[in-house]
This record gives C-alpha cells, sequence and structure tokens, in this order.
C-alpha cells in the first residue's frame, strides 16, 4: 500500500458509512433536501414569482411549479447574464455549464457554490466508496487520466462558462492534481484527434492506474495506445491499470472490446453525471443499478414515461416510485433548477435503496407505428444475442424506415458497426427480431399484424462512427450517438458508410 492510499483509506471508510447511512432511509433524505430547497428558494425571484413563501408540503409545491424544460427557465437565465442577483438561487452562480441544445441552442445550466460539491464531491464520493468496499486503493497512488472537454472558460455575464467536464478540471484539489492526467495545456486542446494525439504521447510511459472516460472515447485512447507503443494489450503498457470509471453511455456494447483491448477484465465504476447536477452512481460492485443521489441537494420527481408530454402529467416523490416503471426524472437542485425536466429515462431496479438504470432519453425513441420502443430496449435485445454468438458491437443506432425505397412493409432499419462481421446476417437479424418482440408488446403485435416486417441490419464499415462524429463536429469529449431516432435525419447520414 502507498502512502496516498493509505492516507485516504479512513476518509474512504467514513465516506461509505455516510452512504451506507442516507441510503438505508433516501425517503427522509429527500424529504430534508425539500425543506433545504424551499428555505432558500423564497428568497429568489423564481421563488417569489411562484410563491414559495407558501410551500409547505410536496402537494403545495407541485401546484405551484410546472414542469419545465431549458425553454421554460431561459428568460430567468438571461436576467442571470445580465447581471441580476438571486433570479434561481440566492446571490450569483458560481459558473454556468454550457452545454447544446436542440431548439434551445446553446445552454446555459448555473452552477453554485452549493451545488458544486454535487457535481464533484459526488464523483470522489463513487470512487472512495469503491476503495472502502472493494478494499483496492492502489490506483490512489499512480496517475489517473480524466477524457474530458477543454478547462479553457469564458465569461458570460461576469461568471465563468464552460463544459461541465472542463470546469470539474478547476475543482481538483491539489493534493490530486500531481496525480492527473494529461497536463492542462493539452487538455485545451479543442481538436479531439490533436489532443488524443497528445494525450497518448504523454501517458505512454506514465504507471496509469485509473482511467475516466464515456466509452467510445475510451476505446480510441486504447487503440491510439496499442499503435503508438506496439503493445498486444494495455495491460502490457499499464500493468498497474485497476480501475475503469464510465459515464453517459450504456458500458455493455463497448465492454467485450475494451477488455479485448486492455487484454483483461478490468473493475469498472458506472456514474450518472448530468450538467444539472450528479444524479446517481454504482455503490456496490454486485448489485444492479445505480444510487439515486438522494442527499446531494437534488429533490428528485419522476413521471412515467408515457405522460411526460401531457398538459400536467402525474408527479411522483422518490416514496411513491415503483420498481419496473419507466420514468422522466425531474430535478430541482441548490443551483436553482426547479421543476426542470433533463431528458433522460430511468427505471428502477430496487427500492429500498434505490437504485435506477437509465434507459433512454425522452426524445430518443421510435414510435413511428405507436410503438414506443426505448433505448433499454434496443441495446438489450442486440446485447443478447451478440454476447451469445460472440459478436463485438463497436456502436449502433436504430431508425424508422417508413417508406421503404425497395418497397413493401415498412420497419425498424439498424445501422450497426460491428468489429467482426457475423457470419449469418439474416440469422442474426432474426435472432434480434424475437429478442425485441420480447422486450416491447407494440412492437411485437405490428409485427404479428403484419403492419411492420421484421427489423433490417445495415452493417456499416470500420469507424463510420468516428467519421459520421467528426463531420458534425462532435467527436471525443462527452459527445454520444444516440441510440434511437424518431426520425432519419442520422440515418440518411449514416447511409454512405454501409458495407
Amino acid at each position: 500500500m502507498g502512502f496516498r492510499s493509505f492516507i485516504i483509506r479512513p476518509v474512504a471508510r467514513k465516506i461509505a458509512a455516510d452512504i451506507n447511512r442516507w441510503s438505508a432511509n433516501a425517503v427522509a433524505a429527500q424529504e430534508k433536501v425539500f425543506r433545504q430547497l424551499i428555505a432558500k428558494g423564497a428568497q429568489t425571484a423564481f421563488g417569489q414569482d411562484h410563491d414559495f413563501d407558501k410551500i409547505r408540503t410536496y402537494e403545495d409545491f407541485k401546484a405551484r411549479v410546472p414542469i419545465r424544460d431549458y425553454e421554460g427557465i431561459k428568460t430567468y437565465v438571461e436576467r442571470i447574464k445580465n447581471g441580476e442577483n438571486s433570479v434561481l438561487w440566492p446571490g450569483r452562480p458560481a459558473y454556468f455549464a454550457k452545454t447544446s441544445g436542440t431548439t434551445s441552442g446553446v445552454k446555459y445550466i448555473p452552477l453554485t457554490r452549493d451545488s458544486i460539491p454535487n457535481h464533484f464531491g459526488t464523483a470522489r464520493n463513487a470512487l472512495f466508496n469503491y476503495y472502502a468496499r472493494s478494499g483496492k486503493g492502489d490506483w490512489l497512488d499512480g496517475k489517473m487520466i480524466f477524457l474530458s472537454g477543454s478547462p479553457q472558460l469564458e465569461d458570460i455575464g461576469g461568471i465563468p462558462t464552460g463544459r461541465l467536464s472542463g470546469i470539474v478540471n478547476h475543482l481538483v484539489p491539489s493534493w490530486l492534481r500531481t496525480n492527473q492526467m494529461p497536463s492542462y495545456a493539452t487538455n485545451c486542446i479543442e481538436e479531439w484527434e490533436d489532443k488524443l494525439d497528445k494525450i497518448v504521447e504523454e501517458t505512454l510511459r506514465a504507471d496509469m492506474r485509473l482511467i475516466s472516460g464515456i466509452p467510445p472515447w475510451v476505446q480510441m485512447y486504447y487503440e491510439r495506445l496499442l499503435e503508438r507503443s506496439g503493445k498486444a494489450f494495455i495491460k502490457d503498457l499499464f500493468p498497474n491499470y485497476s480501475v475503469f470509471a464510465y459515464g453517459g453511455v450504456n458500458y455493455e456494447p463497448y465492454r467485450a472490446q475494451l477488455e479485448a483491448l486492455v487484454g483483461k477484465r478490468i473493475d469498472s465504476i458506472e456514474t450518472y453525471p448530468a450538467s444539472e447536477g450528479f444524479i446517481a452512481f454504482q455503490d456496490e460492485p454486485v448489485s444492479k443499478g445505480l444510487l439515486l443521489n438522494a442527499a446531494s441537494g437534488i429533490f428528485f420527481e419522476f413521471i412515467p414515461a408515457d405522460e411526460i408530454f401531457n398538459e400536467n402529467p402525474v408527479r411522483f416523490s422518490l416514496k411513491e416510485v415503483e420498481t419496473g416503471v419507466n420514468y422522466a426524472i425531474i430535478i430541482n437542485n441548490n443551483a436553482g433548477l426547479w421543476g426542470y425536466d433533463i431528458g433522460d429515462t430511468v427505471e428502477f431496479v430496487s427500492l429500498n435503496p434505490p437504485r435506477l438504470k437509465v434507459t433512454g432519453r425522452v426524445k430518443h425513441y421510435i414510435s413511428a407505428f405507436g410503438e414506443h420502443v426505448i433505448g433499454k430496449e434496443v441495446e438489450e435485445a442486440l446485447l443478447q444475442v451478440a454476447n451469445q454468438q460472440g459478436i463485438r458491437i463497436v456502436e449502433f443506432t436504430v431508425a424508422p424506415q417508413v417508406n421503404p425505397p425497395e418497397g413493401g412493409k415498412p420497419y425498424h432499419e439498424w445501422f450497426v458497426e460491428f468489429d467482426n462481421l457475423p457470419p449469418d446476417l439474416p440469422a442474426l437479424e432474426a435472432s434480434v427480431d424475437t429478442n425485441m418482440m420480447g422486450q416491447n408488446i407494440y412492437y411485437k403485435d405490428l409485427i404479428e399484424g403484419n403492419i411492420l416486417r421484421p427489423l433490417v441490419i445495415r452493417p456499416l464499415k470500420r469507424d463510420a462512427f468516428r467519421d459520421y462524429m467528426k463531420t458534425q463536429g462532435k467527436l471525443g469529449g462527452q459527445n454520444k450517438v444516440p441510440r434511437l431516432s424518431n426520425d432519419r435525419i442520422i440515418a440518411e447520414a449514416l447511409t454512405p458508410y454501409r458495407l
């Protein structure tokens, strides 16, 4: 055991004990957060507009605060940018996290001094909790890399503004900076492939022990390392590498390929961060689902996903949710987001403690024929067959083909980049289609009712998704390919990459 891991061990145990304590009574933790938020929110312009001084219960809150997306808070954000104080939260935000929107263009999500511990503290707690529960802390004694966006910030209305992952770079404590890679200058490189080359150069001979990032971009890092070093496996290059931390996408589609590149199975820690707040994290290696971050400045609400577009959808607090239901997740937090729809859907796999899995995006689904297929369903349908047949999937996305150019009935079109092309594509299509019918009863009815023909898989060329993301200016960083689209925009862009 190294000096750093020895010193941090009691801290890690304390954090794990704290997590055990609040997760055992997460509903009470949420009620406490709710009271704290309302008390602070009453001191703001938003609170005055919504009669926070009259809110005593969650029912009172729901009656006064509607569900909204970024468009619903945009006027308040503009007031902050124009210099006004105590608009959404007392005082001024410490940062704006800048994200790309669809209808809203660029979004500016406030981060406050009260909400920063939710972002950085939860990431630390997830890692230290892993140490306490596994007894594995040697990663603290070597180098760590966090593949992230640029830490360079701009000034928006007197508030430092940048990508969340870049902002977090400014919050890394001094004791950890000596372990952190890459260098600040390298992290500031905007062009992903140039940045990746520099990261490889800096880390090639380092004692890397923890690697963190979104799986498809970590895969690029692995491949570039092996190409540059001439090694067969990452384990030969980094013999002490032991922990992979990730978030943003489901790891399972990438696990086989990433572990093949490493040359062995690596412990992994899943997290669920967002610009709006750190939602959940993996608290137990063997438990399914991620622990809801119930005691960290966010009061959560949940709306059955099929009601999210209703004018007045039913809203549940944590104590009212059930397992096995697909919910849109709504947050109220100490950065001043109120009734805020972050666009994700989740499903609880346990209630005590509350653990969930991300099932997709509210706007990422296929329902061209009333089937409402979600991300979780397509991932599970494909991965089960791929794992059974030893087929490795690099990336995929699915779209409806409503008017097939070849004629005939419509179908779901799957664009898949394989690491190894399946020997019998029609058999693969049939198996995945069978799995899809098992995942979604509406899809099954459409197939059996002869409304849809079975799905079609379009194999893509090597690096098709990387090349596509590059054309969109979204190569690297925190960017992800949507698993599902209800239109043909991504499908048409990928058509030139078909084999």
